[in-house]
């Protein structure tokens, strides 16, 4: 069975006011957010009202928006892959509306080589994944299309 891991979810751009022991406390909570408040308090050095208090004003200040459950690529329902597309248009960014119509796009991102973009899809099934494929190929402006399937994940730091 898969391991089950619990992140934080943090608004980045809160965390620049945070001082060092609150760092130390989101990256413990980053390790495991289900570890108790005691383990945290002697890892970073405080008491455990200090670290209670501390993370509840980080969770009021929306500083840590919430918790989730990340499962590992073998539990999830559903397919995953990596389109790396070749395209003939002056810029990327004229394809990007494309890959924003699709609401299975997870990232879209622009990269070196002789590929343009890196698509990364999370789709429900592989029927849907194909669809979303033979979409892509029906593309006019596409030269070359590689798709990767994810078969396995075996670190994940995007929460992070």
């Amino acid at each position: 069975m898969g391991r089950v891991k619990s992140e934080p979810v943090l608004d980045n751009k809160k965390t620049s006011k945070v001082d060092k022991f609150d760092k130390q406390i989101i990256a413990e909570l980053k390790k495991n957010a289900r570890q108790s408040v005691s383990a945290i308090a002697d890892t970073v050095s405080l008491s455990r009202s200090a670290v209670t208090e501390r993370i509840k004003k980080l969770e009021q200040n929306g500083v840590i928006k919430g918790y989730q459950v990340l499962l590992s690529e073998s539990q999830k329902v559903g397919v995953s892959a990596y389109f790396e597309i070749q395209h003939q248009c002056a810029r990327c960014s004229e394809v990007v509306p494309l890959f924003q119509a699709i609401p299975e796009v997870v990232t879209c991102r622009g990269i070196t080589g002789d590929m343009d973009l890196l698509v990364f899809v999370q789709a429900e099934s592989m029927q849907r994944l194909h669809e979303i494929r033979e979409h892509l190929d029906a593309q006019p402006d596409f030269v070359k299309i590689k798709t990767h399937v994810v078969m396995s994940e075996w670190i994940d730091n995007r929460a992070s």
